[in-house]
């Protein structure tokens, strides 16, 4: 692995986790089963202290390195952790915490090197203490079916739920996208996508580990960082997101790096605008390879073939995955081309929400006796078995009783040369309800093009009903810390605009 000035080997690696497992066991009081949080930035010290976790029989739960001192109180109190690893210079720390590791400062983890405070009855430890204890840690107990890590995800409800993925569902995630791609010891992986997020946990962490490969790790994305590490590195895969193959694209720079070592560019959150995926290949010769995932998953469950892709779609489900279209209100399988609930059975599901019966009653569900998540995601499966995304099942624009998704609209306005990014909402209109809204980042280079001349030219190619009637120009889109775009904050805005009697009239 390699972040910044620093570099780490396999045999220092595995040293370094079993010791700190050990600390972890005998000086902390973890046991089996017990949760440990980890609010690092990605990098090594990460890296180390998840497998640490492992390696003591623990369950990791991953949190953003900057989270709120509410949100990390919250997440201890929810999931029992008594223990947790920190970036330098936290403040955030909870009172039901009993222990506290605190990472150096350096490429991966910012922050000041002082010794951490002790905070009423926590106790707070720097990094070197676990690593130079010299303890060996207990022999393994857990199983494959024990739990590991606990993601948390707020799916369609907004309700935070811990995700109990066992060492099972976690295998099945990463064996299969090693297999899928073909990656050996000789790869090397830019890691963009943070780590505790389960999309870069398991593409840029734990699937180069598994193979052998190396990690080249970039902890805040910058797009000249990116063209100069996969240069310097001859980078060969890159795991990311269509925002950040978007920006790259847009660098004025990028002609003067040599890509050529690049093999495979994959990602999913969002489907990739033909257009940008068209530009994408121009530039380094690649497709995009899309795939589809959940924090419910562990990452993918579908993914294309990097010899046969089709654009904007998901893919083909993956080893040992099942996956239906089924209507969502009648929860009746639908025939392959019609549009419904994509339902998921697979090795690499969750087990369960932590301690939440009734979200498990509402997401899961038995159909031949296998167990199915229910994805709130729209879809369709074509003549050879791919999948295909319509929309969020909650995302669907009601313009005067006819269906408008987001996603279509969004696909069309990317082929426009003037868009950079965009969002589709709805917006209340006075006699259909609800009717069509972009929200536009323009690039540069085309200022004179205005809201007037981008609504022309969609219908041109569009039905009129699902034609923006409102086009807002915004110098950036919002996104969450894995690089989703937060249509539905941008969209709660939008509704918030109107006042309580939207769409009333």
């Amino acid at each position: 692995m390699v972040c910044g000035q620093q570099s780490l080997t396999f045999l220092q690696f595995c040293e370094q986790a079993q010791a700190i497992a050990a600390w972890l066991q005998h000086a902390a009081g973890v046991k089996c089963g017990d949760r440990v949080l980890l609010a690092l930035h990605s990098g090594p010290h990460w890296a180390l202290a998840c497998y640490a976790i492992l390696r003591a029989d623990a369950v990791m739960v991953p949190l953003h390195p900057r989270a709120s001192e509410q949100e990390l109180h919250d997440r201890c109190v929810d999931s029992g952790a008594m223990v947790a690893f920190v970036s330098p210079g936290c403040r955030a720390w909870s009172p039901a915490l009993a222990h506290v590791i605190v990472a150096p400062p350096g490429d991966d983890s910012p922050g000041s090197a002082a010794e951490p405070a002790q905070r009423g009855a926590v106790h707070g430890v720097t990094w070197d203490i676990p690593v130079a204890a010299g303890l060996a840690p207990l022999p393994m107990r857990c199983g494959p079916d024990d739990p590991a890590v606990m993601p948390y995800t707020s799916g369609s409800t907004g309700q935070a739920k811990g995700c109990v993925h066992t060492h099972r569902s976690v295998m099945s995630a990463l064996v299969a996208g090693a297999a899928w791609f073909s990656c050996g010891s000789d790869a090397v992986f830019l890691a963009t996508l943070p780590f505790f997020h389960v999309t870069g946990f398991t593409g840029s962490l734990n699937i180069p580990l598994f193979v052998g490969a190396t990690v080249v790790v970039l902890t805040r994305w910058s797009r000249a960082a990116a063209a100069e590490l996969m240069q310097r590195h001859r980078v060969t895969h890159w795991h990311c997101i269509t925002s950040m193959v978007v920006d790259l694209l847009a660098y004025p720079r990028l002609s003067q790096f040599d890509l050529r070592s690049l093999r495979s560019i994959r990602g999913g959150g969002a489907a990739m605008p033909q257009a940008v995926a068209q530009r994408l290949k121009a530039r380094t010769g690649l497709d995009y390879i899309e795939g589809y995932g959940l924090s419910e998953t562990m990452a993918a469950t579908h993914l294309n073939p990097p010899h046969r892709p089709k654009p904007q779609c998901l893919g083909l489900p993956l080893f040992g995955v099942d996956a239906r279209i089924i209507d969502p209100h009648t929860l009746r399988e639908l025939p392959r081309g019609a549009s419904g609930e994509i339902v998921i059975h697979a090795p690499q599901l969750l087990r369960g929400y932590w301690r939440q019966p009734q979200a498990d009653a509402a997401a899961l569900l038995h159909i031949e006796g296998k167990r199915f998540l229910r994805t709130g995601d729209l879809g369709r499966v074509d003549e050879e078995g791919y999948f295909f995304m319509t929309d969020r099942l909650k995302r669907m624009i009601n313009h005067g009783g006819l269906k408008v998704w987001p996603a279509e609209v969004e696909a069309l306005l990317y082929r426009h040369p003037a868009v950079q990014e965009t969002c589709v909402v709805a917006t209340p209109h006075a006699r259909r309800g609800e009717t069509v809204k972009a929200l536009v980042v323009r690039r540069a280079d085309f200022a004179d093009v205005d809201g007037r001349a981008l609504m022309h030219w969609t219908r041109q190619h569009l039905a009129a009903y699902k034609c923006p009637r409102v086009v807002e120009f915004v110098a950036s889109l919002p996104r969450s810390d894995s690089g989703k775009l937060l249509w539905r904050a941008l969209q709660e805005r939008e509704f918030l605009r109107a006042g309580p009697d939207r769409g009333s009239a």
